[in-house]
């Protein structure tokens, strides 16, 4: 093959992967940053609920019965609150086929999530930290900010690409169901995480705090709140079930700047106040 027309074919290859790649690039709301997302909403949404089903069904739900209802009311505020937002201006298909769910399981350990469809999970060990109501709602926005602002998409479609090269994805997903599923764990903090995750993970974390901010606020919880409550959490690191929650986070310093630079945006959407409740024991 002559050199002129290798080139004419690579550069015609390379025109077409920029151009799918382009196609598949989302933007995240309000902070308008662009992300690549491969996978289909609903493919991903059918893995979280499987995934979320099996881990109910090996854990304890836990806690009393004031902070069970704690996590489910500043839950389902932040969620109206997040769906009001994407309603008024015309983005509901953002959240097409979420089934939000938010169970208290009983762990020591101070975490929670939020996997694609709004199926949440709060540890109980986290609820002292988080003190109060004010407190719970930094902790649960900040999580759905991840499942709204797509993190997980963005990062398993990074791993198919370092993984698969050239593979179409339609392929991975249908005739490599094992291999999907250790991405999907490893994406949404189910696996190791290593590699390729880790510097995304940061900036997914910083980004998430922005947004989280922005939904407390919307839900009617101070945003200032959050400040304290990551200062609490980085007074706990000496409790070794922490590790897990911070290690690839921000600094304290780093993400506390950042949160208290980002108070003045979120408190433009700041119109009324929850009551900050205070935890039973």
């Amino acid at each position: 093959m002559k050199r002129s027309t290798f080139v004419q074919r690579f550069l015609l290859l390379l025109v077409i992967c920029m151009s799918l790649l382009f196609l598949s690039c989302g933007t995240v709301p309000i902070t308008g940053r662009r992300q690549l997302s491969l996978i289909p909403s609903y493919q991903l949404q059918s893995m979280s609920f499987q995934s979320y089903g099996e881990f109910l069904s090996k854990h304890k739900i836990g806690g009393s019965v004031e902070q069970t209802k704690a996590v489910q009311r500043v839950g389902r505020r932040i969620q109206r609150a997040v769906e009001n937002y994407f309603a008024s201006r015309n983005m509901t298909n953002q959240l097409s086929g979420y089934q939000w769910e938010f169970n208290l399981i009983e762990s020591p350990d101070a975490n929670a999530w939020c996997m694609p469809g709004g199926k949440v999970v709060v540890y109980t060990g986290i609820l002292p930290v988080a003190g109060d109501e004010a407190g719970l709602a930094t902790v649960l926005a900040h999580e759905i900010a991840h499942a709204v602002a797509d993190h997980g998409n963005e990062r398993m479609s990074h791993a198919l690409l370092a993984e698969l090269g050239s593979t179409a994805l339609s392929e991975a997903l249908a005739e490599r169901p094992e291999e999907t599923r250790k991405w999907f764990a490893t994406a949404y903090g189910l696996g190791a995480q290593v590699g390729l995750v880790l510097p995304f993970s940061r900036l997914h974390e910083l980004e998430a705090d922005r947004l989280g901010l922005v939904f407390m606020a919307m839900a009617g919880y101070d945003p200032r709140a959050a400040v304290g409550f990551w200062q609490r959490m980085a007074q706990s690191k000496k409790n070794p079930r922490l590790t897990d929650f911070l290690s690839t986070h921000p600094s304290d310093s780093k993400r506390i700047s950042a949160i208290e630079a980002a108070i003045p945006e979120a408190l433009s959407y700041y119109k009324g106040q929850a009551k900050p409740n205070q935890f039973y024991q």
